[in-house]
């Protein structure tokens, strides 16, 4: 073997060794933007994810929680690197626009009607839809959060389904607010709301609220991770936002989404669904 050739074989044995010795090269881009709804963070869940993924990746995520219209807002203007949101409807029109790609569902929980012991309205043992109508009947106070997210969403799909038209009455508030707060506001009044099940069960003992309806089909509240489209936001981080979003439909992800809760409230406070099929929820 001549000089050359032994040369050639020393520098492809060291690259070699090498690349079996050192890790993966850290992300360029280390900081990954989240905009996503406020239950993913009052429910406790962001809090018990993002250091798995931080320690999987070498990302760092810098989250902002609002409603999920204002995530999705935020998504539009190219504002964040990925979105974890449970607006169907609002999600679609996203990737109609061209800003949102790669829609996948992520998990499932769902809505519950909440309320005082008394229940003035009389709603437990209804269907929602009679919920809806023995609130407005009995002109118990019912706070909305008002604030375009995915639960304001549901609840104005709730209240169209029992045909009435809440808005301008004197019992029916809106408060602008995330979810924890206007739990909070709730209990405070002894008043009525439409509350995600996570973030109700992370903060129910503060709180003196009882769950008056739960388990209607129309119910069901689920949540989806969007990427924004590197092409038409040139800024976005699109490989860490691709990582976070592969995280979380991961077995690693789904396996950690599926225990959260468990410890604490004795079942969890969401359900993994990455390998769920749901119309409209795949890849584009």
């Amino acid at each position: 073997m001549n000089r050359s050739t032994w040369l050639r074989w020393g520098l492809s044995l060291a690259t070699a060794l090498s690349s079996a010795i050192l890790p993966a090269a850290p992300p360029q881009e280390k900081s990954v933007i989240l905009a996503t709804t406020t239950s993913t963070q009052d429910s406790g869940l962001l809090d018990d994810l993002l250091p798995l993924f931080e320690k999987q990746t070498g990302y760092v995520v810098k989250t902002i929680a609002v409603g999920s219209g204002q995530a999705i807002a935020m998504g539009k203007r190219g504002e964040a690197d990925v979105l974890l949101v449970h607006s169907p409807e609002a999600e679609m029109a996203l990737l109609a626009d061209g800003a949102g790609i790669h829609r996948r569902l992520v998990m499932h929980n769902d809505f519950i009607l909440v309320g005082p012991p008394q229940d003035p309205a009389g709603i437990a043992k209804h269907t929602a839809q009679e919920s809806f109508q023995r609130i407005a009947a009995a002109k118990s106070i019912f706070f909305s959060r008002g604030d375009n997210s995915g639960t304001h969403a549901q609840e104005l799909k709730l209240w169209k389904a029992a045909g009435i038209v809440p808005e301008g009455q004197s019992w029916y508030q809106q408060t602008g607010l995330g979810m924890g707060q206007t739990l909070a506001i709730v209990a405070e009044k002894k008043a009525y709301t439409l509350s995600d099940r996570g973030t109700y069960l992370a903060l129910q003992k503060k709180l003196g609220l009882f769950i008056l309806h739960e388990g209607d089909p129309s119910l069901r509240n689920v949540y989806h991770v969007i990427e924004l489209d590197p092409a038409r936001f040139p800024k976005v981080n699109a490989a860490g936002g691709r990582a976070f979003a592969d995280f979380l439909v991961s077995k690693a992800g789904q396996a950690r989404i599926k225990e959260f809760g468990i410890a604490t409230y004795g079942s969890p406070l969401f359900f993994p669904d990455a390998d769920a099929l749901e119309a409209g929820a795949g890849r584009r």
